[in-house]
């Protein structure tokens, strides 16, 4: 890939990676390094050209794997631990504002739930893409990923009422 198709592929992928990974793993400064090092993994990896559809899905698979890496290693900290503050957005003055009934939930969630109900329905990918995304097989993402819309289900029918009526 030469210089300008890669400056093109980073423009078009770049953002949706670095919302997977922060969304997946809950910390943003994680998020910032994964992606730089999966953009440094994607360029060194020598492997055919085979579109920009293709590449995006390899360059989420070395993403994935990195995550996972990650959270073999020993933590100083459990996402379980990290503020909720983590997961909502902030308004002009700094205050935060609840943008979605989803973020306290999926904080709740485990990872790898997050993962997939991330690359299905924020990023739109097929189980097949998925299981290339992940490495699992394609009857084990159509059985998670059933598991984790159920309990997103379920932690979100479990939020308070005043909590799921904030904008």
């Amino acid at each position: 890939m030469d210089s300008d198709a890669f400056a093109l592929f980073y423009e078009r992928s770049a953002r949706p990676l670095w919302a997977y990974l922060a969304r997946v793993s809950g910390d943003h400064a994680l998020a910032d390094d994964l992606m730089q090092e999966s953009y440094v993994r994607f360029l060194c990896a020598s492997r055919p050209d085979d579109g920009e559809v293709a590449s995006r899905r390899y360059l989420f698979r070395i993403a994935t794997n990195l995550l996972r890496d990650h959270w073999r290693r020993p933590a100083s900290t459990s996402i379980d631990d990290l503020p909720e503050e983590l997961f909502a957005s902030h308004d002009t003055t700094g205050h935060i504002v609840s943008s979605s009934i989803l973020g306290p939930a999926l904080a709740r969630m485990r990872p790898r739930d997050r993962q997939l109900l991330w690359l299905a329905h924020a990023e739109g990918y097929s189980h097949r893409e998925i299981a290339e995304v992940t490495g699992l097989g394609i009857a084990s993402i159509r059985l998670l990923l059933f598991r984790a819309r159920r309990r997103i289900a379920q932690l979100l029918r479990e939020q308070p009422p005043a909590e799921r009526s904030k904008p």
